[in-house]
């Protein structure tokens, strides 16, 4: 039973880390965004198509505020309680199956 426990374990770190690393590059494309940025820039077609299927569903269910896009900051809350919720389940079902 330890074998799937350490499964779980190296799991739940992997998903920690993958929701930090887009945690970022939300944070990234958000800073990046109030400078006008060049469309046909490598790096902001990048982080334009790593983020928007997750922003655009989020943009198309909040209304309209004083032209203020709130979808990041909706997105960063939605990582951060994955990663309270889920990656802190994983770890504890982890650790109680050892």
């Amino acid at each position: 039973m330890f074998i799937f426990a350490n499964l779980l374990s190296a799991l739940a770190q992997l998903v920690g880390i993958v929701l930090n690393i887009y945690m970022w590059i939300i944070i990234i494309r958000a800073i990046v965004s109030w400078v006008n940025p060049d469309p046909y820039n490598p790096f902001v077609q990048l982080l334009h198509r790593t983020t928007e299927p997750v922003l655009r569903p989020i943009r198309r269910a909040l209304p309209s505020t004083w032209g203020i896009d709130f979808s990041p900051m909706v997105a960063i809350l939605a990582i951060i309680f994955l990663d309270q919720f889920l990656v802190a389940s994983l770890r504890e079902l982890a650790w109680r199956l050892r």
